[in-house]
């Protein structure tokens, strides 16, 4: 039976809807295009709070907004499957996100004399996103304070609640170190009752995020309609339009139609689905002709270490709010921000990190290994006490053979190849020495050994650039090969800046949108 959606010749079809469908969206919508999102996951319940876990059945996961199934990465040649932080629900990812928002340096943008970039800057620069990362601070509602170490012009932004006792004792003793501690931005709505949902569903709607900011204001205009439940398999036409989108709901395949199509399904998912959408028209599959689909893969590299307040101060629980940009450029080596993860070195939380590096080593075949990191954890837990957690976010850079792979026999498989770069490795060693020079004299230790990719922070396999032989996407984030379709997550990033990619996802749909809203409906 034909889903009724389907008889219908919609503006804008937009697949995916986290950070950068929803606010693509919703402006859309506001801007009177009938827009029609696709998800994949469900809409959900306003009430549910959880976060993510490792539930292994795939229905139960997509029932809670989780990605169902399990990502195989390579990483060095060494193969392992696990659950990545990645949502599939209305919001996408962003629900359980932190919610942090930080809007990136010039020269992670721009390739400047003094500040040269890696890959001669972005074809879109600084001066040209800043209104979009202003109008997307307005949108995310975003509170904190100005980093006293910009020369930039700051964001609007609303005044953060006022700091506790630990937060305090914490910012104090950094700016005694010579350090520039400033409150984090974050997207957080501070209304009464506010419930600080990190990590976890907000069910309320003060929590700034991909269903909050973008999907739900869209469908208040009248202008937009969601269908959850709804994985989108191929693009389907020829030359230089898609002319169909194929969609499995409920176990029978649907075809929507629209004059414009916006790719949101993530840097993991969005090349996955062009590569899928192989067919004599598109060989290598849809705007894929230069081979780039899904290539340049990057995370960031997590610094975690545990940093403890100074001896006496009252203890106030976990802290999100400090940030610092102290180490971001250093001699040259681009680094990252630092920042507060808004958790405590907690009995739970170790079991949970202790169990993720299992799964990533050579003895998660070990039978029943799992249940023996509760012992350590209950003695770090223990061990570390009133410890905040901080993580130094590490920029990746760009290289094609980090990559989405996809394989047409087993086209439900999400899977990565990652070889680390002796640049990269050499850029570790000095952002650890960094670190510990920083915070000398202040009671702290690293949290782990290995490097450790961000697997959250997926970006650049669609990258967007003015060479179609090295880009996918143009500067407009339209793809070079298909004049109706459109990229609005993380996957046009050709760098992953130094800091959550968050901000720039939302200011670039924003632009992108505005882009379309131009087109003949």
């Amino acid at each position: 039976m034909s889903h009724p959606a389907s008889a219908v010749e919609w503006d804008v079809i937009v697949i995916g809807t986290g950070i950068g469908g929803g606010t693509a969206g919703r402006a859309l919508a506001e801007a009177g295009r009938r827009v029609l999102f696709l998800e994949q996951g469900t809409a959900g319940r306003r009430s549910e709070r959880n976060g993510l876990s490792e539930i292994f059945v795939p229905e139960a996961r997509l029932a809670r907004g989780l990605w169902p199934t399990p990502l195989h990465a390579e990483v060095n040649g060494q193969e392992s499957t696990f659950y990545a932080p990645l949502g599939a629900g209305v919001g996408g990812s962003s629900v359980f996100y932190a919610a942090t928002l930080e809007r990136p340096e010039r020269h992670d943008l721009d390739d400047l004399p003094d500040r040269p970039h890696p890959t001669g800057g972005w074809p879109v620069g600084f001066d040209t996103m800043r209104p979009w990362y202003d109008r997307a601070a307005e949108l995310y509602r975003i509170h904190g304070t100005q980093d006293p170490l910009s020369p930039e012009p700051p964001m609007t932004m609303a005044a953060p609640p006022p700091l506790n006792p630990t937060e305090t004792a914490l910012m104090t003793a950094l700016e005694r170190r010579g350090l520039h501690p400033y409150h984090a931005h974050t997207a957080i709505d501070r209304v009464e009752s506010c419930l600080n949902c990190l990590g976890t569903k907000c069910p309320k709607r003060c929590k700034m995020d991909g269903r909050s900011a973008g999907v739900e204001p869209a469908l208040a205009t009248g202008k937009a309609t969601l269908i959850d439940r709804a994985e989108v398999t191929r693009l389907l036409g020829a030359g230089d339009r898609v002319e169909g989108v194929e969609t499995r709901i409920g176990g029978e395949l649907q075809v929507f139609r629209a004059g414009q199509v916006v790719l949101a399904g993530g840097a993991l998912g969005s090349p996955k689905l062009l590569l899928a959408s192989a067919c004599e028209a598109w060989p290598e599959g849809a705007a894929n002709s230069s081979g780039m689909a899904g290539r340049n893969l990057m995370f960031h590299l997590n610094e975690m270490f545990a940093l403890w307040p100074p001896r006496g101060t009252p203890d106030a629980g976990a802290t999100k709010s400090i940030a610092l940009r102290d180490l971001y450029l250093r001699e040259g080596a681009r680094l990252g921000m630092i920042q507060a993860m808004g958790i405590r070195a907690s009995y739970g939380e170790i079991v949970h990190y202790l169990n993720l590096m299992l799964a990533r080593s050579s003895l998660r075949r070990v039978r029943g290994l799992s249940q023996l990191t509760r012992i350590p954890a209950a003695i770090a837990a223990k061990l570390f006490g009133q410890a905040q957690i901080f993580v130094g976010l590490m920029e990746d850079l760009p290289y094609p053979e980090n990559r989405v792979t996809y394989d047409p026999a087993q086209p439900e498989r999400l899977s990565v190849s990652y070889r680390y770069q002796p640049e990269l490795l050499a850029r570790r060693k000095a952002f650890r020495r960094a670190i510990s020079r920083a915070f000398r004299g202040q009671r702290h230790v690293f949290l782990g050994m290995a490097p450790e990719l961000n697997f959250g922070h997926p970006s650049g396999t669609l990258r967007f650039g003015t060479d179609p032989a090295s880009s996918v996407l143009n500067a407009d984030c339209r793809a070079h090969e298909l004049r109706n379709l459109w990229v609005t997550d993380a996957s046009f990033m050709p760098t992953s800046m130094g800091v959550n990619p968050s901000l720039t996802i939302a200011a670039n749909a924003l632009r992108v949108a505005g882009i379309i809203a131009k087109e003949p409906a």
